[in-house]
C-alpha cells in the first residue's frame, strides 16, 4: 500500500471545530430540560439529625426534593467499590445522597430539580439540614494516630495494607541488603494533594422516553457507565444508552463510575418523565470530585561505592480521602513504578491506604507515578551527593540494559499481572536528554541549578479495546471503539491507523468514540492506554476488512488476492493499475440486493451480473461464515501493559532575595514505542510538563484543621499562565513493543510523571538545601535557607 499516514505528524483533524465554536460539550446540549441542583454537607464529619425542606416548598418552579430516605432500595446502595482486591480488607464508598452521616464537605446531602438551574438554587439554600458535628481526621498522621475514626467500623483508619518484597540474587531480603551495604541513608519524603481540575467540570443529561434510558455524560468511560445505570436502575443493558460528547478535558477525574449524579439524574428523569440536566460548578469540582498526589513516603537505601544501589526499604503512608471508590490502584502503582528504569538488588515497599475526612482520592494524569518517581530520583540525587558523585553517573550504574528486556522486576502491578518491561533503551535515553540539556557543558552561576529525572511508565493496561471498521458504498470508512476523548487526538491518530492499513485517504476516514450506540463493549480512556488499546483493535478490524475487499475484487478482477494492493481507495493488481476497481465499488458488491436505491446499489442487485455471467447460480450470493457488507470488528486485549520511559531534565534560577522559582529550560526524551503522529505525542508531552510544573510549584489543595477546603476557587488555587512554562525541548526514542501488532507504547501521561523530581533536583543543586517536599512555594523555599 502507498497510502502511508502512520508516523507522520498529520494535523489535528479536531480542531477547526473546537476551535471555531462548534463543540458540543454537555451544557451545550438539553436546552430545554430541568436541572438539578445538590445540598452539599458544609462539615467534613457530621451526623444527620433531620432535613427540613418546608420553607424550599413555596420557591416557584420546583419540581422535587428528594434525600437519601426518598430514594428506592437499587438506587439507595452505596456505590460500587469499582476495583476490589484483597489488600482492601476496609473498602468504603459513599452512598449517592448521604445517610445518616457526612465524611468530607462537599458530600451531596439533598437533591432538587427545578425548572431551571436558578431555581433550583434557590431552593438548595432554603432547605434547612441539621447536623451534629464529629471530630474530623485530617492529614496522615492525624489519621492513623488519633483516637478519632473517619468510618467507625475501620481500626485506625487504614482501608488498605500491602507488602510487596523482591530479595536480591543471592536471597537477601531487603533489610538484610541494606544492613550489609557499604552506605545507607534513611530519609523521608512528602507529597501534597493535588487535583484534575479540567477545563468542563462533570456533567449529566439524561432522558426517558418510557421504555429506553439514554444519559450523555462528561466521561471518560462511556460504556461502563451504561453497565451502572442499567445496574442501579434495574434495566436491561439494551434499554440504555451512553453517550460521552465533547468532553473538555478528564485527567483522570471523570474516570470514577458512576458517579453520584450519574445514577439520580437518570432516576429523577425516569421519575418525573422528563428530561433532567447536571452541570458541575468550579466550587463542586473543588469538594465534590476527586483529589491525588498525597503521600507520606520513609525510604530506607543502602548502596555501594558506585552508587549502585543494593537494598532499598519504602513504607508509604496514602491518603485515599473518605471513599475508595476506585481501589487501591494509585498506591500500588506508586509502589510498582518507584523501581523506574532500575535494577536494585532488593526491594521491599509497604504501603497502608487511610481514610481521612477529605474529597476521595481516583487517579489523576500520572495516577500515583509522580510519587512513585520523586521518591525514587530524590533517592538517587542523594546517593549522588553522599558519594559525591555526578547524579547521572549514579543513574547509568544502575541502568537496566537493553540486552536485558524483557525484564522482570518481580513484581505484580496495577493490572494484576507480572511487571514485565517489554522494550528499552536507557543507557541512550541518558545520553539524549544530557545532550539536550548541555548537561556536561552547564554553567554553574548563584542561584541556577540543573535536575534530572528518569522514569518508566505502565501504559496500555487491559483487558481489552474493540473496533468495528465499515466502508459504505460512497468509499467512506467509518470507524467507532468505545473509549471516549478527551482531547487526545484520537480523531485524528485513529484515522491514521485506518487509513494506512486500508489504503485510503484520511479524507475519507471518520471516526466515533465514547458513544454505546456505536460500539457497547469497551473499558475506559486512562492510563495512557488508548492509543494502545483501541489503536491495535482498529488496526486489526481494518485487516478483516481489507482481506474481505481483496477476496471480492480478486473475484471482480479474475485475479489472485495475493497481487491486489489498495491505493488511494482503488484495489488494483500490482503493477498493473488499469486493472482496478474502487472500494466504493466492492462494498457494493459485498451487499447482494433485492432493490436498486440508487445507480450503485442497481449494481448488486440479483439480475445485475446476468448479461456479463455474474455470480455462479450454484453458490449462495452470501457465502456460508460470511455476512453482507464490507465491515468488520475485533479486539485486542495484551497479555500484560507496555512499558513507555523517559527522561527529564530542567535549568531553574531562583531569586536571591524572595526565592522565586523560574524555569529556565526544560528538555524532555521520551521513549512510546513506534510512533502514530509525532506532533501529537509532542502536544501531550508538553501539556503534560506545563500540568507537571504546576504540580511542583503552585497547585496544592489545602484543609484546614477542621476538614475545610480553604482554597476551593480559582481565585486561591494557585496555578501557572503560560509565562511560567518555558519552551519545552523534546526527543523521541523509538524501540517498538513486541506485546501488540503496532508497537506501540502509551504516551497521555508521560509528561507530567517526572516533573516534580527534575524541579526538586534542580531546585537542591542551586540552592544547596534538602528537597524532600513537593510542591515547593517561594517562601518555603526561603525558610529552607535558614
Amino acid at each position: 500500500m502507498t497510502t502511508r499516514l502512520f508516523g507522520e505528524p498529520v494535523q489535528r483533524r479536531e480542531d477547526p471545530r473546537l476551535l471555531t465554536g462548534q463543540g458540543r460539550f454537555l451544557d451545550d446540549l438539553g436546552s430545554g430540560a430541568l436541572a438539578a441542583a445538590f445540598v452539599r454537607s458544609p462539615h467534613a464529619h457530621a451526623r444527620i439529625r433531620d432535613v427540613d425542606v418546608t420553607a424550599a416548598l413555596d420557591v416557584d418552579g420546583l419540581i422535587a426534593i428528594y434525600t437519601w430516605e426518598d430514594l428506592p432500595e437499587r438506587v439507595g446502595r452505596p456505590l460500587p467499590l469499582l476495583i476490589p482486591h484483597p489488600a482492601l480488607t476496609h473498602g468504603r464508598t459513599a452512598y449517592p445522597l448521604a445517610k445518616e452521616t457526612v465524611r468530607h464537605v462537599g458530600e451531596p446531602v439533598v437533591m432538587v430539580v427545578a425548572t431551571d438551574r436558578y431555581l433550583a438554587e434557590d431552593a438548595c439554600g432554603l432547605i434547612e439540614v441539621d447536623y451534629e458535628p464529629l471530630k474530623p481526621v485530617v492529614g496522615l498522621e492525624d489519621a492513623v494516630q488519633s483516637g478519632h475514626l473517619v468510618h467507625e467500623d475501620v481500626p485506625g483508619n487504614i482501608g488498605a495494607h500491602l507488602v510487596q518484597e523482591v530479595p536480591s540474587a543471592s536471597g537477601l531480603s531487603a533489610g538484610e541488603a541494606i544492613d550489609a551495604a557499604p552506605h545507607t541513608l534513611s530519609f523521608r519524603l512528602d507529597i501534597e494533594r493535588s487535583a484534575s481540575t479540567p477545563l468542563e467540570g462533570r456533567g449529566v443529561y439524561a432522558r426517558w422516553d418510557g421504555a429506553d434510558l439514554r444519559v450523555y455524560s462528561s466521561t471518560q468511560t462511556s460504556t461502563s457507565v451504561r453497565m451502572a445505570i442499567a445496574a442501579a436502575l434495574g434495566l436491561p443493558l439494551t434499554s440504555v444508552e451512553v453517550i460521552a460528547p465533547d468532553v473538555g478535558g478528564g485527567f483522570g477525574v471523570k474516570i470514577v463510575h458512576p458517579w453520584p449524579e450519574e445514577i439520580l439524574v437518570p432516576w429523577a428523569a425516569m421519575l418525573l418523565g422528563r428530561e433532567i440536566k447536571w452541570t458541575e460548578d468550579r466550587r463542586e469540582h473543588f469538594i465534590s470530585s476527586a483529589h491525588e498526589r498525597g503521600q507520606v513516603q520513609h525510604v530506607r537505601v543502602g548502596f555501594d561505592d558506585d552508587g549502585r544501589v543494593l537494598g532499598m526499604d519504602v513504607r508509604i503512608l496514602h491518603d485515599h480521602g473518605a471513599y475508595t471508590p476506585y481501589g487501591i490502584i494509585v498506591p500500588i502503582i506508586t509502589s510498582t513504578q518507584l523501581l523506574g528504569p532500575y535494577k536494585l538488588g532488593a526491594y521491599r515497599v509497604e504501603f497502608s491506604s487511610v481514610y481521612t475526612n477529605t474529597v476521595q482520592v481516583t487517579p489523576y494524569r500520572g495516577a500515583g507515578r509522580p510519587q512513585g518517581v520523586f521518591c525514587m530520583e530524590r533517592t538517587m540525587d542523594k546517593i549522588a551527593r553522599h558519594l559525591g558523585r555526578d547524579r547521572t553517573e549514579v543513574r547509568a550504574a544502575n541502568f537496566i540494559q537493553p540486552d536485558e528486556f524483557p525484564y522482570d522486576q518481580r513484581m505484580t502491578f496495577q493490572d494484576g499481572r507480572p511487571l514485565i518491561y517489554d522494550s528499552g533503551d536507557y543507557p541512550e535515553m541518558l545520553r539524549l536528554v544530557k545532550e539536550l540539556i548541555g548537561w556536561d557543558d552547564f554553567e554553574r552561576a548563584p542561584n541556577r541549578g540543573i535536575g534530572i529525572g528518569c522514569y518508566v511508565e505502565g501504559t496500555g493496561v487491559g483487558p481489552y479495546e474493540g473496533g468495528h471498521v465499515q466502508i459504505t458504498s460512497d468509499g467512506r470508512v467509518h470507524v467507532s471503539t468505545g473509549l471516549t476523548s478527551q482531547g487526545q487526538g484520537h480523531q485524528t491518530v485513529f484515522a491514521q491507523i485506518a487509513a494506512t492499513e486500508l489504503g485510503v485517504p484520511i479524507e475519507r476516514v471518520s471516526v466515533v468514540t465514547g458513544d454505546t450506540r456505536r460500539f457497547g463493549y469497551a473499558v475506559g480512556t486512562f492510563a495512557s492506554r488508548a492509543a494502545v488499546m483501541s489503536g491495535n483493535a482498529i488496526a486489526l478490524a481494518c485487516r478483516k476488512v481489507r482481506e474481505k475487499a481483496l477476496r471480492i475484487a480478486a473475484d471482480a478482477l479474475e485475479a489472485n488476492p495475493a497481487d491486489l494492493e489498495i491505493t488511494e481507495g482503488i484495489v488494483h493488481v500490482v503493477g498493473d493499475p488499469k486493472a482496478a476497481v474502487p472500494l466504493s465499488t466492492v462494498a457494493v458488491l459485498a451487499n447482494p440486493l433485492r432493490y436498486a436505491f440508487d445507480d450503485e446499489a442497481a449494481r448488486a442487485t440479483q439480475f445485475s451480473g446476468q448479461s456479463s455471467g455474474g455470480a455462479s447460480p450454484d453458490r449462495p450470493p452470501v457465502a456460508e461464515g460470511d455476512e453482507p457488507g464490507l465491515e468488520g470488528r475485533d479486539y485486542y486485549s495484551p497479555i500484560r501493559s507496555t512499558f513507555a520511559a523517559g527522561m527529564h531534565a530542567a535549568v531553574v534560577e531562583t531569586d536571591p532575595l524572595t526565592a522565586e522559582i523560574k524555569v529556565l529550560r526544560y528538555a524532555v526524551v521520551h521513549d512510546c514505542g513506534k510512533l502514530i503522529n509525532p506532533m501529537i505525542v509532542e502536544g501531550q508531552i508538553h501539556g503534560g510538563v506545563a500540568q507537571g510544573i504546576g504540580g511542583a510549584l503552585y497547585e496544592r489543595m489545602v484543609y484546614d484543621s477542621h476538614g475545610q477546603l480553604v482554597n476551593a476557587s480559582f481565585m486561591d488555587f494557585l496555578m501557572p499562565y503560560a509565562t511560567e512554562i518555558p519552551h519545552v525541548e523534546t526527543a523521541h526514542l523509538e524501540t517498538p513493543s513486541p506485546l501488540n501488532p503496532l508497537g506501540i507504547k502509551g504516551a497521555g501521561e508521560a509528561g507530567v510523571i517526572p516533573v516534580s523530581a527534575v524541579i526538586a533536583s534542580a531546585i537542591e543543586d542551586a540552592e544547596g538545601v534538602d528537597i524532600d517536599r513537593m510542591p515547593i512555594s517561594p517562601s518555603e523555599l526561603f525558610d529552607l535557607r535558614g
